[in-house]
């Protein structure tokens, strides 16, 4: 047995107990050390669930997580005890329909860590020690396990970024600057964005947003018009990346984008209406963005090369039996970026 983190409903983190099975064919076992509190971790913590998805179970939080290896099963090549590892939560069938279509994460019987969208829920890897298969494991040599956990957010940015398609040039909007929506930026840059525009009401913020690359970066609390002169004529923003989830950034954002530019919906928070006489008229494309796949090795190669630097994103660190001030703290938009937490002994 080892112990691991459960949310029971909202506002209700316990510690408990969990199993550690045996090693099976193609497992390894990893000792957790840093995990990262997503926005999805704080919706389960402050509501429940998002959206129409709720908890219905006690169930294990945590998906931004890496740890060392420290028993390897049968059949299994190319991971070492003692090696540092960046897990992928994405484990999807890839027998299904959407799997054979190379849609893998969109699979029909996806086992992505710490998702109660399935009822049993996929438990996550906030815990001791985890069971993982070894295609799921990343060797993060040069990284370290703060800056290797951050290779799944990191994922969800890059699957955006490949989701809107030629960067080169473009001028990109991104909406809410949380730790995606600055790694959006980030990413956005990386692939060739010509000029970045940021909006979030926090100046906290936007004060990432532009240390990660934005050219602009607007408070649309304290200047409500402060998009207005991108929306000049039918819109001048090739790109938009909407990463807060809230429909009032979404809408006030829709009339910046200029005739068949593209839309790009990363944040999740519940349905949004939309107003689809601007979309329709303007022949916009309208996509979402979800989760990730293959994107999760590219994600650990790039921090490894130095092509994206994650560690500035890095503001707080508690031990895992802190965890009821880590998540108060990953709660305050005016102090924290990224809060991750530090696994050990309890």
């Amino acid at each position: 047995m080892t112990k691991a983190l459960y949310v029971h409903g909202p506002g209700d983190l316990r510690m408990g107990q969990c199993e550690t099975p045996s090693l099976a064919s193609g497992e390894v076992r990893v000792a957790l050390k840093r995990g990262g509190i997503c926005g999805s971790d704080l919706h389960y913590f402050n509501h429940g669930g998002f959206g129409a998805v709720r908890l219905r179970e006690p169930m294990i939080l945590g998906h931004e997580v890496a740890g060392e290896v420290i028993e390897i099963g049968p059949d299994v090549t190319g991971l070492a005890n003692g090696d540092l590892v960046a897990l992928s939560p994405s484990r999807p069938c890839f027998d299904c329909v959407e799997c054979k279509r190379g849609l893998h994460n969109h699979c029909l019987n996806m086992r992505f860590y710490g998702s109660a969208m399935p009822f049993p829920h996929i438990q996550g890897a906030f815990r001791q020690e985890i069971i993982a298969g070894a295609d799921t494991c990343v060797r993060a040599e040069g990284l370290t396990p703060a800056e290797a956990a951050m290779a799944e957010p990191l994922s969800v940015a890059l699957h955006a970024v490949r989701r809107a398609g030629d960067m080169v040039g473009r001028r990109v909007l991104v909406t809410g600057c949380g730790p995606i929506g600055v790694l959006a930026i980030m990413a956005a840059r990386r692939a060739g964005a010509g000029e970045i525009i940021a909006t979030d009401i926090s100046d906290t913020m936007l004060d990432y947003a532009r240390k990660a690359g934005a050219d602009a970066c607007l408070n649309t609390a304290r200047d409500a018009e402060a998009l207005f002169p991108y929306a000049a004529g039918k819109g001048t923003v090739d790109v938009l990346f909407e990463c807060s989830g809230a429909q009032a950034a979404l809408v006030a954002a829709i009339p910046t984008i200029r005739p068949q530019g593209r839309l790009v919906q990363l944040g999740m928070s519940g349905d949004m209406q939309l107003p689809m006489m601007q979309i329709t008229a303007r022949e916009l494309h309208l996509m979402g963005s979800f989760r990730f796949h293959e994107e999760f090795a590219m994600a650990v190669r790039m921090m490894q090369n130095g092509l994206i630097d994650t560690r500035p994103l890095i503001t707080h660190s508690f031990a895992w039996t802190e965890f009821d001030a880590a998540f108060a703290m990953a709660n305050d938009r005016t102090q924290a970026m990224k809060v991750q937490l530090e696994f050990g002994p309890c």
